[in-house]
């Protein structure tokens, strides 16, 4: 959404189209508020509040604790968000495919597969992704980073997905069971011809 803003670069007249949190950011510093600038990285905010939350990046200090599970958040909307795990709620819905989410992020990148938007590229190929999560993965490809490691045999993995099959397949751990005969399985061993 668009509001015209009256203070932008201090000119009364100039009335800019301008969306929300900038006019708020150019608003809050002319009336006397802010710029409020991180000493870290140098990021600039319009209110102090917004610094304050900012700098837990860098300090790593994570104020905010699930009563659940002790879980750590830096931010109480990260917190808020988490609770939703605990509790089933997942109160935004997809208006193509009524899938819900717990979070409102989620929605987003998921409403990307039905517009076919994919705004992350890799500088390398050129493949494209909706998500940006699943481009740093996928830049792991090309850098050879493979951050998670086995601690039994040290073999290494791009996606911790893998290394969790890997340690159950080490342990012997086979967590899915056929609906049928109530077979314990690997999930890949799900989707072979077993009947």
């Amino acid at each position: 959404m668009l509001y015209l803003c009256f203070f932008y670069q201090g000119n009364l007249n100039a009335q800019l189209q301008l969306p929300s949190a900038e006019c708020r950011y150019y608003c809050d510093i002319l009336s006397g508020e802010g710029p409020y600038s991180c000493e870290v990285c140098n990021k600039v905010f319009s209110k102090k509040s917004s610094l304050i939350k900012h700098k837990h990046i860098h300090s790593g200090e994570c104020p905010y604790t699930c009563d659940v599970c002790n879980k750590a958040f830096r931010q109480q909307r990260y917190l808020t968000s988490h609770l939703r795990i605990h509790s089933g709620e997942r109160p935004y819905t997809c208006d193509v495919c009524n899938k819900t989410f717990s979070d409102r992020s989620n929605l987003r990148t998921h409403l990307r597969i039905h517009s076919g938007e994919r705004p992350y590229a890799c500088e390398v190929c050129n493949k494209t992704f909706n998500d940006r999560s699943h481009l740093r993965t996928h830049q792991r490809i090309h850098s050879g980073e493979r951050p998670y490691t086995c601690e039994v045999c040290n073999k290494t993995f791009i996606v911790r997905n893998s290394l969790r099959t890997h340690q159950r397949i080490l342990s012997g751990e086979r967590p899915y069971n056929c609906d049928v005969c109530n077979k314990a399985s690997e999930p890949s061993d799900i989707t072979s011809t077993h009947t």
